[in-house]
C-alpha cells in the first residue's frame, strides 16, 4: 500500500518522510490554503531534500504555464488537480508530467470521472465540499464499491492514525495509494512524525489472510 503525506511545508518533515519510507510528499500550491508551500519552501530545498521520494504538487484552477514552471522549479514528479480543470488542461500537462485528477464523493457517489479516463494517470477521491481542497472528514468508502473504471486511485478525506484496520478490511482492488494530511498534524502544515511513522509501518504490513 502506497502512502502520500500531503501539506508538507517544512524541510525537516520532508526529510523525515524520506527516512520513514513514505512513497509521496504532497506540496500545496493553492495560495488560499493554510498549507500553502510557496512562501515556505523554495524549489531547490524541495529538490534536494526530496530527491528520494515522489513529489506531488497540488493545484486548484491554476494557469497551465504556472503549473509547468512549478513542476520545473520544484522537480515535481506528478501534479494533483483539485479544481475544475478541463480535459484539454490535463492533456496539455500530461505531455510533461503525470496527472492525478481529483473528484469529490458525496451521497450520490463520484461523478464526472469517466471522461477523464484517457487523460489522467490516476484519480483521487476526496470528501465533497463547497470549498476547494480537503475537509479533514471521511466519506463512506462503500460508495466506491461501484467504481469499475480501469484507473487506479488515491483515497483521501480524513484518513487518520486509527483507520489502518478499516482500510485493510475494505481494500478496493483499484486502490493505489492513501492520501493523508490534517489528522497527522500538530498545526496546519506541521506534521506529527511519530504518528506518521506508526501509520506507515502499520499500513505497509500485509494483513494476515484468514484461510
Amino acid at each position: 500500500m502506497k502512502v502520500k503525506v500531503c501539506g508538507i511545508t517544512k524541510r525537516d518533515d520532508l526529510e523525515a518522510l524520506v527516512e520513514l519510507g513514505a512513497d509521496y510528499a504532497g506540496f500545496i500550491f493553492y495560495n488560499r490554503s493554510p498549507r500553502f508551500v510557496g512562501n515556505r519552501l523554495d524549489g531547490r530545498t524541495v529538490r534536494e531534500a526530496g530527491k528520494n521520494i515522489g513529489k506531488v504538487g497540488v493545484f486548484v484552477n491554476a494557469d497551465v504555464q504556472q503549473v509547468l514552471q512549478t513542476v520545473k522549479d520544484y522537480g515535481l514528479d506528478a501534479v494533483q488537480l483539485h479544481g475544475d480543470e478541463s480535459i484539454a488542461f490535463c492533456q496539455q500537462l500530461r505531455l510533461t508530467v503525470p496527472v492525478i485528477k481529483v473528484f469529490p464523493v458525496d451521497a450520490n457517489g463520484f461523478q464526472n470521472a469517466a471522461p477523464y479516463l484517457p487523460h489522467s494517470d490516476y484519480f483521487l477521491f476526496d470528501t465533497a465540499s463547497k470549498e476547494y481542497g480537503g475537509t479533514g472528514k471521511q466519506f463512506n468508502w462503500e460508495l466506491l464499491n461501484n467504481y469499475k473504471l480501469d484507473k487506479p486511485f488515491f483515497l483521501s478525506g480524513g484518513i487518520g492514525p486509527d483507520d489502518v484496520e478499516a482500510i485493510q478490511r475494505w481494500r478496493h482492488k483499484s486502490l493505489f495509494a492513501l492520501d493523508v494530511n490534517s489528522r497527522f498534524e500538530i498545526s496546519p502544515g506541521v506534521k506529527d512524525m511519530e504518528k506518521v511513522g506508526t501509520f506507515l509501518k502499520a499500513i505497509k504490513k500485509e494483513p494476515v489472510k484468514v484461510k
